[in-house]
């Protein structure tokens, strides 16, 4: 297991686990959000490649409609 800080609170995830993984294990894999890890926007392109790191710093932010 890994520690991931995810929005400021630590997660323990598998190591390997990619970012496709963890967007998909907190069920907004199908929203529209932006994800850094590090300071580092990562494209959606990636997200099956990008292997998660121990301590990485992971900011998720999901786009809200309204008018």
């Amino acid at each position: 297991m890994i520690a991931a800080h995810i929005n400021g609170d630590i997660k323990q995830v598998e190591i390997g686990t990619t970012i496709f993984n963890l967007v998909t294990d907190l069920d907004i894999a199908h929203k529209k959000i932006a994800l850094e890890i590090n300071g580092e926007i990562i494209p959606r392109s990636h997200f099956k490649s990008r292997i998660l790191q121990d301590g990485d710093q992971i900011e998720i932010v999901t786009a809200v409609g309204g008018g």
